[in-house]
């Protein structure tokens, strides 16, 4: 009788990124502490892997990272300021944070790509399959890609990565797979490729910022050698997982068709704040008011 396939519980972040593009504003504040509306982008992240049945958290950090740690730890000082003022709303919001995750914190010493700092994840992560969320990528509540992961890996085995469909224009921007179609929304992975040029790439699925690996990837890094930008590419450790089940395979994608907010570049962090204050009940009346006058009447240059 085959023993029933372990069921994840561990969520590893890496947020270890200098975040250069939003200089000179994390200079001093990591690019993971950047408001999305009131609330840090990496809450959201941490929630989406709470609300997935991981609370077991371990964060990879780096030097200046400090305010990560600091943000999802108790502040006394302040908790009995806002109780004092008998401000119970702030009051809650501030020790939200502190109770959504059991948190773990080691720092990646080198900045040597994203497969060098899951590897710093292998003595907490063990032998167990794990989950791995980006920092820019925020997805919306309301459509679970990470349990959908979750179940395939429960499903199928080996690792599952999230892709999503994206212009061909733009592919050269991701890591892109070649599929072959399980489900509808189940893709057997047989290849990866590590931002193609358009006329190379063998598909117009984009690799986003979600991962369910098998525990063999940490082996697997150990032999694979510098990648693209002379960082340790986590695409090529998949790809030589796909066809291998004795290296931790295969490897799944499961393609998302809900809503993704990236912070990750300028425009696309703008947009995502404009959408989520939009759709906030407490701001978003207002807020979509003052959106729609300004479109339609203030906006300079307009007629």
């Amino acid at each position: 009788m085959t023993s029933p396939r372990p069921r994840i519980s561990k969520a590893v972040i890496p947020a270890a990124g200098l975040g250069t593009r939003f200089l000179p504003a994390t200079k001093a504040t990591p690019k993971e502490m950047l408001p999305v509306v009131d609330q840090p982008a990496i809450q959201y992240v941490v929630e989406e892997a709470t609300a997935a049945g991981l609370t077991d958290v371990l964060m990879i950090t780096g030097r200046n990272k400090r305010p990560l740690e600091d943000h999802f730890d108790r502040n006394y000082e302040l908790e009995d300021a806002l109780r004092r003022k008998g401000d119970d709303e702030r009051l809650s919001r501030v020790q939200a944070s502190t109770t959504l995750a059991t948190m773990h914190y080691v720092r990646q010493g080198d900045p040597k790509g994203l497969g060098h700092a899951i590897q710093c994840a292998a003595p907490h992560v063990g032998d167990q399959p794990f989950a791995v969320l980006l920092g820019d990528d925020l997805i919306d509540p309301r459509d679970p890609l990470l349990t959908m992961m979750i179940d395939c890996q429960a499903e199928h085995g080996g690792s599952v990565i999230a892709l999503m469909e994206v212009d061909p224009e733009q592919i050269h921007l991701y890591g892109c797979a070649a599929v072959e179609p399980v489900t509808d929304r189940v893709m057997r992975v047989t290849g990866l490729v590590e931002k193609p040029d358009t006329a190379d790439a063998p598909s117009n699925l984009a690799v986003i910022g979600r991962y369910v690996l098998h525990p063999g990837v940490f082996e697997v890094l150990a032999k694979t050698p510098p990648g693209r930008g002379g960082e340790l590419q986590l695409t090529d450790a998949l790809q030589a997982m796909t066809g291998d089940s004795a290296l931790g395979g295969p490897v799944h994608g499961v393609v998302f068709k809900g809503r993704r907010y990236d912070t990750g570049d300028r425009g696309d962090y703008l947009r995502a704040i404009v959408r989520l204050a939009c759709e906030r009940p407490d701001l978003g009346p207002g807020f979509r008011s003052w959106l729609r006058t300004y479109v339609t009447e203030e906006m300079p240059g307009l007629d």
